[in-house]
């Protein structure tokens, strides 16, 4: 093997092992970007602020699993599980509040976070999930 072939071959090598660590470290920055300037506050929402207005406004998104979804779920809510919302960005629209919850507020966090580092903006979770809509939301259809 010539020196050449040798170069090439270590080239391709670095490139293979390199490309995952530049695409985390760019997910890493774009995190701490997000993170240094939202407020506090930014991107949750509490039950008792889900008046009608709200409802007559917004987007529900369910993002527990589609057996818990069908045992109950906020009224005209949707289901996309929340490890899934960045496959399924698309359905989730940009022009009006989307809210997401699960059970407790736990994964839609995640799921909230996720979208919101990839630009969602309109995007909240509702703490207490679920279980806080049905004790203390302001208001259900």
């Amino acid at each position: 093997m010539t020196l050449k072939h040798l170069l090439a071959a270590a080239t391709v090598a670095l490139g293979v092992h390199a490309a995952p660590l530049l695409a985390q470290d760019a997910a890493v920055e774009a995190m701490q970007e997000y993170m240094m300037f939202s407020e506090y506050e930014a991107g949750i929402i509490l039950p008792q602020q889900l008046n009608q207005t709200v409802f007559d406004t917004a987007l529900f998104v369910d993002t527990r699993d589609a057996d818990q979804f069908e045992a109950g779920t906020i009224p005209g809510a949707v289901n996309i599980e929340w490890r899934e919302v960045l496959d399924r960005i698309d359905e989730i629209p940009e022009d009006r509040m989307t809210i997401l919850f699960c059970n407790t507020g736990s994964l839609s966090a995640q799921a909230a976070f996720a979208l919101r580092v990839a630009g969602r903006t309109n995007v909240v979770v509702m703490q207490s999930g679920f279980t806080g809509w049905q004790q203390d939301a302001a208001w259900k259809p």
